[in-house]
């Protein structure tokens, strides 16, 4: 079952507050960032308000050039390094299905995220999953789960209303 952390509809897909989203977003991994005693560089937070604004997947090439047209260079490993931290402190996930990145919806929680991803738009909604039905599989194979991700991809309301 696929829902958000406090069980209502994955905000990716609905009406919010979106200025209020990011920054709140920005404010918590600041504050993580330093409990953490790690680095929260300017091109990383830039990075992370680049993925927060988007509400999609964006590939490392999209994130370098708005990297680049703020000044923070056009180099690859600008994108990449910045990205890889993100990831490694669970304010950004990596989309295989897509080969891109979104910001996490839930980085104050330790989860197994689902992503619905509309095909037509590119809006990605994070939700949480539970063990993916692997459950019984993995006790019987004596096969200890430690994280799942599940990537499905659809048509979200809006695209499915034809109103995008």
């Amino acid at each position: 079952m696929l829902s958000d952390t406090n069980g209502s509809q994955p905000k990716g897909f609905m009406s919010h507050d979106h200025s209020g989203c990011v920054s709140a977003a920005l404010a918590a991994a600041d504050k993580a960032c330093a409990d953490r005693k790690v680095q929260f560089t300017a091109v990383r937070r830039r990075t992370l308000e680049i993925l927060l604004e988007a509400h999609a997947a964006l590939g490392a090439y999209d994130v370098l050039a708005r990297l680049d047209a703020d000044g923070f260079g056009a180099k690859p490993p600008v994108a990449y390094r910045a990205l890889s931290f993100l990831v490694d402190q669970g304010f950004v996930h990596r989309i295989e299905r897509l080969n891109a990145f979104v910001a996490c919806a839930h980085p104050d929680t330790v989860h197994n995220p689902a992503f619905m991803i509309c095909r037509a738009c590119g809006t990605v909604a994070e939700a949480q999953a539970s063990d993916g039905g692997l459950g019984p599989s993995a006790e019987t194979s004596g096969f200890q789960i430690e994280q799942t991700v599940i990537e499905a991809e659809g048509l979200c309301p809006l695209c499915q209303d034809g109103t995008t």
